[in-house]
């Protein structure tokens, strides 16, 4: 679909979208993509960041990264800074699966060292972490226990066995986003929420162990861990599960009469907001936090029987086999955090829809480790084209709220994709490249199949390009479990 004729090209990788071309856009609209890239975007990606442009209080700009594509509100890939005191909250902006993230673990294993057992393995791990709509986990908990891992995230599970104290100065957010309340939350969440610790899910939700197949800085590699091309890493693509879905249906249903109440101009019923400081706001953040802070736990238990699946088929201790996480971060949240504005300091609600941030070196919420080099980025790929590891960047935090992409982004439906994909063929093309893939349904596996996203590698060049992230090392996929 045609970009529209009135965009303006910035630079090599930024397009703009003035004020002039909607009526009610409070800020011009950005997307960071080549020629290319931009030209395969669909209309609805023009079409929502415009819209996000007239939220109140948006600053500097409307946002969308290279892999942007249509979503519910916000494009998918969208990014939007908020005024606390004038701005708004909009689960639009964030997603129904709410910290929907990434999480990067490193091995001392080598390609040749897996490759006997990559089987066994991957089915190990399709037996061990939970897949497919509706799988429950073998955490167990109480309703004052599920409040705890609301309010303590990834640190609850550290403290009950299921990690490391060091895994949780890498996550963002140290796992755990201060300013959840349970009560808050609806029963029905609740329900739905209470026994999907450790699963993984369904949709576009995997575990793939990925061998590294290129560095590209091997200083800010070794950093994260990364020493040498052919080593063994596994990556957890998850989130809140059913619970961060049915707390953003909840609040959905608020906001429209909050929009009245507060005289808020409706351009898309999915774009549904509040005030920040309103009642209604509060809420829903606070409710938010609970589902973001649900979805570090689960990776954090998924990580945990990751360890124990390697420390069972190669005979070691997940601590002699080096499996230490590289990072955790979020790619559907709002969260609080400071910018340079207008030449001032200011707080802002970032909502990063399909983004990930990037925050350069030097940032104080960076763990030690990282502060000198930056945060790292996980770009994950589609389960047959590979993944990438970034670093973040000081351009980031100048553009875009230090944001960047988060994956390669979908190109064809997920019912075009059941009409014209074979899963035998699919399955078979995997295996000749190398890829053994474990699946909970035939029609989940066919929907990622690789020719229904884009060209992850373009995505990654065009954010390397803009400097808003830099490439690390490539990951090339060996063994794939879907939900």
């Amino acid at each position: 679909m045609p970009a529209p004729k009135e965009i303006k090209r910035i630079s090599e990788v930024i397009w703009e979208i003035p004020e002039t071309y909607k009526k009610g856009m409070r800020v011009p609209a950005r997307i960071y993509a080549t020629k290319q890239l931009l030209d395969a975007m669909d209309e609805g990606v023009f079409e929502q960041v415009t819209n996000v442009a007239c939220l109140p209080g948006i600053q500097k700009y409307a946002l969308c990264m290279p892999d942007g594509h249509w979503g519910y509100g916000f494009p998918i890939g969208g990014v939007a800074a908020f005024d606390f005191e004038n701005g708004v909250i909009s689960p639009g902006g964030i997603g129904f699966d709410i910290n929907c993230g990434m999480r990067l673990v490193r091995t001392n294993l080598t390609l040749e060292e897996v490759k006997p057992k990559l089987k066994e393995l991957v089915d190990l791990l399709f037996q061990t972490v939970p897949t497919g709509v509706g799988a429950t986990g073998f955490v167990k908990l109480s309703n004052s226990q599920f409040d705890e891992v609301m309010v303590k995230g990834a640190r609850w599970c550290v403290e009950h066995g299921y990690g490391w104290k060091e895994d949780l100065e890498r996550i963002e957010e140290h796992g755990a986003i201060k300013g959840a309340d349970p009560s808050k939350v609806s029963k029905k969440a609740r329900e739905r929420g209470i026994d999907q610790l450790g699963t993984l899910g369904s949709g576009n939700h995997y575990l793939e162990i990925q061998v590294v197949d290129r560095i590209f800085d091997q200083n800010v590699a070794n950093a994260f861990g990364i020493e040498q091309e052919g080593q063994i890493v596994v990556m957890i693509h998850c989130g809140s599960r059913g619970f961060g879905h049915q707390i953003a249906t909840d609040y959905l249903k608020v906001f429209l009469d909050a929009m009245r109440k507060y005289g808020i101009p409706l351009l898309d019923k999915e774009l549904a907001c509040a005030p920040i400081d309103s009642p209604e706001g509060r809420d829903y953040y606070s409710a938010m936090l609970c589902a973001a802070n649900m979805a570090f736990a689960n990776r954090q238990v998924i990580l945990h029987r990751v360890r124990e699946a390697f420390e069972k088929i190669f005979k070691k201790s997940a601590e002699d086999l080096g499996m230490h996480l590289v990072y955790d971060v979020a790619h559907n949240i709002a969260k609080a955090e400071e910018y340079e504005i207008d030449g001032k300091i200011k707080k802002v609600l970032v909502h990063r829809k399909g983004s990930t941030r990037s925050f350069g070196p030097g940032h104080s919420e960076l763990a030690e480790i990282y502060r000198d080099v930056g945060q790292p980025v996980i770009i994950g790929g589609s389960m047959e084209t590979g993944s990438y590891l970034l670093v973040g960047t000081k351009r980031a935090m100048e553009e875009t709220f230090g944001s960047t992409c988060h994956g390669s982004g979908r190109t064809m439906s997920r019912h075009k994709a059941k009409k014209e994909i074979n899963y035998n063929q699919l399955v078979k093309q995997m295996e000749e490249r190398g890829i053994y893939v474990r699946a909970a349904s035939k029609s989940g596996l066919v929907e990622e199949a690789g020719v229904a996203y884009k060209n992850i590698s373009d995505v990654v060049e065009a954010v390397d390009r803009a400097g808003i992230s830099r490439k690390v090392a490539a990951l090339r996929p060996i063994g794939n479990i879907k939900g």
